[in-house]
């Protein structure tokens, strides 16, 4: 049966069908769906994970049990999980194991660009990348048998494009397969320094071994072309750009497993053309290896290291026509980020900003809180770094830091990697405030549980980690819950944590106004009689709140009544609410 399918449910359907039983992942856009499509297969056990490390780390205990697992992440998650990534290269396998891992060229949302290639490379793995739906599923089931034939965990490249576009696929049904059976080999499966001496042998002749299969393997293949007078070398969403611009006008190399490459190959398609380019998004990563090879590709001279690359683009920078485009007839307004009206982080970030507070961010929706007209954030790194940014910070700066820097994380980032920062803050004596944003989903991601919320992740009842108790006893003597929609609450916590001469924690807590379950109130509406278009309400930056002909004005489709903006009116003129004091 043939179906249109999103590239990431591919995915799904591929583990479906190869006969993974256990997943284990980190919700990461573009990668979210994959664990959330194969979720919809009682046949596959599916958990969210605290964190990629974690996730991976499970996913192998579920292969050397004998079962085929899976876990899933973006690009930058695999820096979380490189630890037990570049070991496993050397303990291989039981039942296969397969890690999809999602770039995301452009950042659509990610705090940077990475070329998840490398990590097959430096960690000696095979890489497959796929540039449809019909090679994501197909791929999918071809990394289970590679992992077993070769003894090897297999890494599966996926991209915004390719995850996030439809196409058509060929379904078939489930291979059910019986375990296989687990013998103790410490040899094998204990990396201490005598036993990985003698695996890493075992690594370098099984990375020739795979090599010599990608010579004839199908996946990397020869389109001909009418005219050799360039011949093209691509991969995943670029080659759907080549063929768009190029038809079969030139001869492509495809390469659908981009670590290791077939060198003969690669040879023998460069000597059958008159002049080599490569297109690939991100870094020169077949262009180096093809320079390696003693060849003179054309290749980032052409095309740009930064960003998405796109048919027209290809076709230009190829010297081929380009589509006359239409331009709009007028020009759109911009559209910055925002957070969400009825956000329950909006009351506490015009609190940070309305006391001058430095603050050090974390990685999620709240990271939006750095955008105008709150501007309450100077530093996001990477998940969880906000509390140990925090210590350094005000180590270094001593109280005139820490009497006026703050480190804000979320609920789900505070599990992620936040957990180990508070526990060096508090072994370390920081004297510090630290801020959890707990919202109770994580929803950057697009609501995944995770284990705050005592709900797994199809939604059953599971284990809930209680934020309160885990700061205690980690010796945190002030721990206290806010309500964020409350502006002088708030006000008032943050002022006397700051003032506190020792480390401490405020929850903030209210859940997601997005929350299915989440009741709204009844929309506020602005008096125009009472509106003196001070512009005060504008200050907190919702969106459901706009200024229409000096007077302010709500919009009874946006807002849940949370009452905040009625706090800033001197004049009363938003009904509802709490009034300002």
């Amino acid at each position: 049966m043939k179906k249109l399918i999103l590239g990431n449910a591919a995915v799904a359907r591929g583990l479906y069908e190869a006969g993974c039983a256990i997943a284990s992942s980190y919700p990461g856009t573009p990668s979210t769906e994959i664990t959330e499509e194969a979720a919809k297969f009682p046949e596959i056990y599916c958990e969210w994970a605290p964190n990629e490390k974690v996730a991976m780390e499970a996913a192998f205990g579920a292969s050397l049990a004998g079962k085929r697992a899976f876990c899933a992440m973006k690009h930058v998650g695999l820096n979380v999980a490189a630890d037990p990534l570049f070991t496993m290269s050397y303990t291989g396998v039981n039942a296969g194991l397969l890690i999809a891992v999602a770039d995301d060229p452009a950042m659509h949302s990610s705090q940077n660009e990475q070329d998840s290639r490398h990590y097959a490379k430096a960690a000696k793995l095979p890489m497959l990348e796929p540039a449809d739906s019909q090679e994501a599923l197909a791929f999918t089931k071809l990394a289970y048998e590679l992992s077993e034939r070769f003894d090897t965990p297999v890494l599966l490249k996926m991209c915004t494009r390719v995850a996030h576009s439809q196409s058509v696929a060929e379904l078939s049904d489930r291979q059910e397969l019986e375990a296989r059976p687990y013998e103790k080999n410490p040899a094998k499966y204990v990396m201490a320094p005598a036993n990985a001496v003698r695996r890493h042998p075992i690594v370098e002749k099984r990375l020739l071994d795979l090599a010599a299969w990608a010579e004839t393997a199908s996946v990397n293949r020869v389109e001909e072309g009418a005219d050799h007078s360039t011949g093209l070398i691509t991969s995943s969403t670029s080659y759907q750009y080549v063929k768009e611009a190029c038809g079969d006008r030139f001869p492509i190399l495809k390469l659908g497993m981009v670590w290791p490459l077939p060198e003969r190959k690669i040879r023998d398609f460069a000597a059958s053309v008159d002049r080599l380019a490569v297109v690939e998004e991100g870094d020169p990563f077949l262009e180096d290896y093809c320079r390696g090879l003693g060849l003179a590709p054309a290749g980032k001279e052409l095309f740009p290291l930064t960003g998405e690359l796109s048919q027209n683009m290809v076709a230009e920078r190829l010297g081929l026509p380009v589509p006359a485009g239409k331009a709009l007839e007028e020009a759109l307004p911009g559209r910055p980020p925002v957070m969400c009206a009825g956000c329950p982080h909006r009351g506490l970030f015009y609190t940070l900003s309305r006391l001058g507070c430095t603050v050090l961010g974390d990685i999620g929706c709240y990271t939006l809180g750095a955008m105008p007209p709150l501007s309450a954030m100077d530093m996001t790194l990477c998940m969880g770094a906000s509390i140990s940014g925090l210590h350094g910070f005000n180590k270094a700066l001593g109280r005139e830091g820490e009497g006026r820097a703050v480190a804000v994380i979320g609920d789900s980032t505070f599990v992620h990697s936040g957990m180990t920062g508070l526990a060096n803050a508090a072994y370390n004596q920081s004297n510090s405030t630290v801020i959890i944003l707990d919202n109770s989903i994580t929803g950057m991601t697009g609501h995944q549980q995770n284990p705050t919320t005592g709900l797994n992740l199809r939604g059953e009842p599971a284990g809930k980690l209680d934020l309160e108790a885990l700061c205690r006893a980690m010796g945190i003597r002030r721990v206290r819950v806010v309500d964020p929609y409350d502006l002088k609450a708030c006000g008032a916590a943050v002022k006397e944590e700051l003032a506190a001469e020792e480390l401490s924690v405020i929850i903030s807590r209210r859940p997601c106004a997005l929350l299915k379950y989440v009741e709204r109130k009844p929309a506020l509406a602005a008096d125009p009689e009472k509106c003196r278009g001070c512009k005060a309400c504008m200050k907190i930056g919702c969106p459901a709140i706009s200024m229409e002909e000096g007077k302010a004005r709500v919009d009874a489709t946006q807002c849940v009544g949370c009452g905040v903006c009625a706090q800033l009116c001197g004049f009363g003129a938003l009904a509802g609410g709490k009034e300002a004091e």
